[in-house]
């Protein structure tokens, strides 16, 4: 496209060039829609920066349109905003002046090798923060560019020269667009706009982390325009880099820019809470992924009690000399009790270098009937801080684990401490019951994420979902098991509890257990992809479940049709199944001996 240069006013001195009353003095850099120069006033010795379109407008109504787009800008206050100091129209150029201060744009600042993660993060967050602001109030920027952006010494980011394309952007969009389709204008080209910002802030990123332009190309507008759909080009982070990039944030800069439209962020502040998931578990001095939930865990608690909690409340109230495994029966049916009971029991016995306790029998035995009673006080009500829409998903979640902690008492081995098995399958789910209730709308984010989809191109196999793992780094910065893990470390478990929490990788295969803790893992683990294989649409359904079957068919013995059955086994049930041998509560006080065994006991003997 041929593109006009300014009309500068006649020189009035050598080589020295004006813009109206302004004298240039560099370009800080240009790309196909806008430009930016380092400018100075005369009048008042100030260095300003000048950014105008690299078109004129049409006409004067665009022109007219263009003033009334920067009047609106002009307004908007945000720390992330490079303030207007100056607007207006010289020689048929509209223009708009900021106020650089000491600042370099990140064109400058940007090595030649790029920047470690936590700094280029940080900084692109910063955008998306005045980006997020800009487009609640209903502008995009158009044209997001490493050379509009103000970076001072402290590394403090401003954005510079928000709808200065604005009217440009409107015809190029209206040339490109089918005679027979609608002018992208009114709330859905906002939109349309505003995700092309969030594409551009995606491909400034990748810049930012490698050091170099994506696809060789400096002009980030140009590179979204050779992205799908409008391009066929695809931009994904290399695996060799100067600074090493961490995985969760890989995951989110390769969402940003993902060649599967669908899979992209929407706007500008899903990208944002990614990057600001990632730095908190990044910078939090250990932390870890905790950090996201500190100030959740305080307010909210881990989990609400289960519906019906005030109930067994009035149950536990009844029991006085129950046996200890009568006890266990009500306990287990709230998840959140169960949890905090085994907190509680863990909590005392790692601040007293004793064993790990994973079952809630121990648990009792510890703490006693009114213990377990206070515990269940303290929860919070169902279904606490969610609503109607929130809590169903929760509850959902919840059916679908207890079906799969029965599940894997059907399949463990002959011998083995049901009760252990069963709350290792829901230990395996902590995270994700964690991010259901604390995050609820993220939770559907990634799941929506995991779905595959239809080719858009006929005859093409359908399109992947991303797995677990990748789709929670781009929503939350953070990996579900990894929250998970780091909430149970919170509460004080051991190496091999964390070890028996975690489920076995879907990507390696599962060999033969090397002691009792391997296959009661592996019993959780089984159960677990059984029912999520369950969940996919029953053409693949039945194949995910043979997989499964394969998977884990020499280490526990069974088969598809030995699988079938104890899905439809557990489905069948209307009472809970017996976990637990019977002990009298005053006979289960956890000998020093039987304390130090850990959760590959058989069925029987006190935890």
């Amino acid at each position: 496209m041929p593109v006009a240069q300014p009309a500068p006013a006649a020189p009035r001195s050598g080589a020295i060039r004006w813009f109206g009353r302004w004298q240039l003095l560099r370009l800080l850099g240009k790309s196909e829609r806008t430009m930016a120069w380092r400018i100075a006033d005369p009048r008042s010795g100030q260095e300003l920066m000048l950014v105008l379109p690299r078109v004129q407008p049409a006409d004067a109504l665009g022109l007219e349109q263009w003033q009334q787009v920067q009047r609106q800008a002009a307004r908007l206050s945000h720390p992330q905003l490079a303030a207007v100091v100056d607007s207006g129209v010289q020689d048929g150029w509209p223009y708009v002046a900021y106020d650089p201060r000491d600042d370099a744009t990140l064109t400058e600042r940007l090595p030649a090798n790029g920047m470690p993660g936590p700094e280029a993060a940080g900084l692109v967050q910063q955008a998306l923060q005045g980006l997020a602001f800009a487009h609640q109030a209903g502008l995009a920027h158009h044209d997001v560019q490493p050379f509009l952006m103000l970076v001072s010494d402290s590394g403090q980011l401003r954005v510079a020269g928000l709808a200065i394309a604005a009217e440009l952007a409107a015809r190029q969009a209206a040339a490109a667009a089918p005679a027979d389709t609608p002018s992208h204008t009114g709330r859905h080209g906002e939109q349309a706009a505003a995700e092309r910002d969030v594409l551009a802030a995606g491909v400034l990123l990748h810049g930012v982390l490698t050091g170099a332009p994506a696809l060789d190309e400096p002009d980030v507008g140009r590179i979204v325009d050779r992205l799908p759909p409008l391009g066929r080009d695809i931009v994904c982070l290399p695996w060799q880099t100067a600074h090493r990039i961490a995985e969760p944030l890989r995951a989110i800069v390769n969402r940003a820019t993902d060649r599967q439209e669908r899979q992209r962020y929407r706007n500008a502040r899903t990208l944002l809470r990614a990057l600001e998931g990632w730095l908190q578990t990044e910078g939090s001095s250990g932390a870890g992924p905790l950090a996201l939930l500190a100030d959740r865990l305080r307010t909210a608690g881990v989990l609400p009690s289960s519906p019906g909690a005030a109930a067994r409340v009035a149950r536990l109230t009844m029991m006085e000399r129950q046996r200890t495994f009568e006890l266990a029966e009500v306990v287990l049916e709230d998840f959140a009790l169960s949890f905090e009971m085994l907190r509680l029991a863990n909590g005392s016995q790692a601040r007293a270098g004793g064993a790990p306790v994973l079952t809630v029998r121990r648990a009792i035995a510890m703490l006693g009937l009114d213990g377990v009673r206070r515990s269940a006080l303290a929860l919070r009500d169902w279904p606490g801080p969610l609503d109607d829409t929130g809590a169903a998903r929760l509850d959902a979640l919840i059916d679908r684990i207890r079906r799969a902690a029965r599940t894997a008492l059907a399949l463990r081995p002959a011998g083995y401490d049901g009760e252990v098995v069963y709350l290792l399958t829901l230990l395996q789910n902590l995270g994700r019951l964690v991010v259901h209730y604390h995050f609820t709308d993220e939770a559907q984010h990634i799941a929506r994420l995991m779905q595959s989809a239809p080719s858009p191109r006929k005859g093409e196999p359908e399109e992947p979902g991303m797995s677990e793992e990748a789709a929670s780094f781009a929503v939350l910065g953070a990996d579900i098991d990894a929250i998970g893990q780091a909430v149970a470390r919170h509460w004080g478990f051991d190496a091999l509890l964390l070890k028996l929490m975690q489920r076995l990788p879907l990507d390696t295969p599962v060999r033969n257990p090397d002691s009792d803790d391997d296959l009661l893992r592996a019993s959780a683990s089984c159960a677990n992809e059984a029912v999520d294989a369950l969940a996919l649409p029953p053409p693949k359904a039945l194949a995910a479940l043979q997989r499964v079957a394969q998977r884990y068919g020499r280490v526990l013995g069974i088969d598809l049709r030995a699988l079938q059955d104890a899905l439809r086994g557990e489905a069948r049930l209307t009472e809970p199944m017996p976990l637990t041998q019977p002990a009298p509560l005053e006979e289960t006080t956890a000998s020093p001996g039987a304390a130090r065994r850990h959760s590959g006991m058989r069925a029987g003997l006190p935890r």
